[in-house]
């Protein structure tokens, strides 16, 4: 079997030096598609599929959370079936030099789905669900109240066309 390895090397943190590069080979990807289509598939299942021991997709698996990669098992759920009324994208402006703060406090919010720094006029994008209006106005009203927030510009989501965060690999 030939190892054919692509190098993937994740952005390096602004005050520390870039990562080592770390290498995936075709079989690593393979576990990862798995994984990604249903990951409730047992190790021996994905051996079967892949042609090797139970014994390599273990260690390979071990190996993808160790480095990160892998970080974890879940479920793909629709949140509209269990109350959540409303995805809402909110722009948000930051104080200066206190976004780090900002997002990680966000983070921790129920109902957050990502927090991202951008580019661009605004300093970040978080991306939530709320059960309905009054839970989207208490949200929005405690992002606002939050000492580095200086504003906050909320778009509702009239249709999800498609809401899928898995990249295909």
């Amino acid at each position: 079997m030939s190892r054919q390895t692509s190098a993937v090397r994740p952005a390096a943190a602004l005050q520390g030096t870039a990562p080592p590069v770390q290498s995936f080979d075709d079989l690593d990807l393979k576990l990862l598609r798995s994984l990604l289509a249903d990951s409730r598939t047992s190790a021996r299942g994905m051996a079967s599929e892949l042609g090797v021991s139970t014994s390599t997709v273990t260690a390979r698996i071990e190996r993808l959370k160790r480095s990160r990669v892998l970080q974890g098992f879940t479920a793909t759920v629709d949140y509209q079936k269990l109350g959540y009324e409303l995805t809402v994208i909110t722009e948000i402006i930051v104080s200066k030099g206190k976004l780090v703060e900002m997002e990680k406090e966000i983070a921790r919010v129920p109902g957050v789905l990502a927090v991202y720094d951008v580019t661009g006029e605004i300093d970040a994008i978080v991306i939530s669900k709320c059960r309905d209006r009054e839970g989207l106005s208490r949200f929005t009203k405690g992002l606002l109240a939050m000492p580095f927030v200086e504003r906050t510009n909320s778009h509702v989501v009239l249709t999800t066309v498609k809401e899928d965060f898995r990249v295909p690999i």
